[in-house]
């Protein structure tokens, strides 16, 4: 079995330092104590921990992005996987049309879809609502969960299904406890997926929300073109924070092999 020669190593070391450094000095940087972005500082503190506390817009904010992101993901996948089934089983008329209908928001430019929701939404007095917000979401997060539901749902060995259907197992019964098992890595990956952008989501956004819907993303970019302080660094901190614990989570829980790359 060959290994990585000492030339390979030293070429990841450098790759994965230079992936992590950024993040790093985000993290850095919310430590300081003084009112403006310095590196290195002349001391540590919880400053700018303690202003996010203080300041409610964020918090809203957040919460605003939570349900969002989770209401998106999760309309996203119940959509995704009837799709994939249909697309990776059954032969009919418009198979490749309809896969790339679902596809397409990949092509298309945020900006210009910002703008086109935007209208639309004037057109029929929906601007700045939760649901409108949450449809939105679901139109951009939809391609990355069917992407992973189809590679899940495109390598499923049917002999189970067969199996449990012949001995007298329902429609439903079949899928709940044969498909949903067999399928759930991509499930679960594209959710989490699809969780993540649309939490993340910015330039689509920042068109169709409302001073009472502004999520995460906005408003950090928002203060941004107002003022720069540590504020931004200590927000993005506890978010890397936030991110590698529930990953850690996952792992213990389920496994990230499985749920990224379907590993059994």
């Amino acid at each position: 079995m060959k290994t990585n020669g000492t030339p390979a190593l030293i070429f990841h070391a450098l790759f994965v330092a230079f992936i992590l450094a950024p993040l790093i000095v985000i993290c850095l940087v919310a430590f300081t104590d003084k009112g403006y972005m310095s590196l290195p500082t002349d001391g540590l503190s919880l400053r700018w921990f303690r202003a996010i506390l203080e300041n409610q817009d964020f918090i809203d904010a957040f919460w605003v992005s939570l349900y969002i992101a989770l209401g998106s993901a999760t309309i996203a996948l119940v959509v995704s996987v009837p799709v994939a089934l249909a697309v990776v089983r059954y032969s009919f008329p418009g198979r490749e049309g309809l896969t790339a209908f679902f596809l397409s928001p990949l092509m298309i430019p945020h900006v210009v879809l910002g703008v086109s929701f935007l209208r639309f939404f004037t057109e029929i007095g929906f601007t700045g609502t939760m649901i409108g917000l949450v449809l939105t979401h679901v139109i951009i997060v939809m391609p990355y969960a069917l992407r992973l539901v189809l590679a899940s749902t495109a390598g499923l060995d049917r002999d189970a299904e067969k199996a449990a259907s012949s001995l007298g197992a329902t429609g439903w019964t079949v899928f709940h406890r044969i498909t949903v098992p067999l399928i759930l890595p991509g499930v679960a990956g594209g959710w989490v997926l699809a969780f993540i952008t649309s939490f993340d989501e910015l330039t689509m956004t920042v068109f169709v929300a409302s001073p009472s819907t502004t999520t995460l993303p906005v408003r950090m970019y928002h203060h941004i073109a107002q003022t720069v302080d540590p504020l931004i660094a200590s927000i993005s901190a506890v978010l890397i924070f936030v991110t590698l614990l529930l990953m850690i989570v996952l792992d213990r829980i389920y496994g990230l092999d499985k749920i990224l790359i379907g590993k059994g």
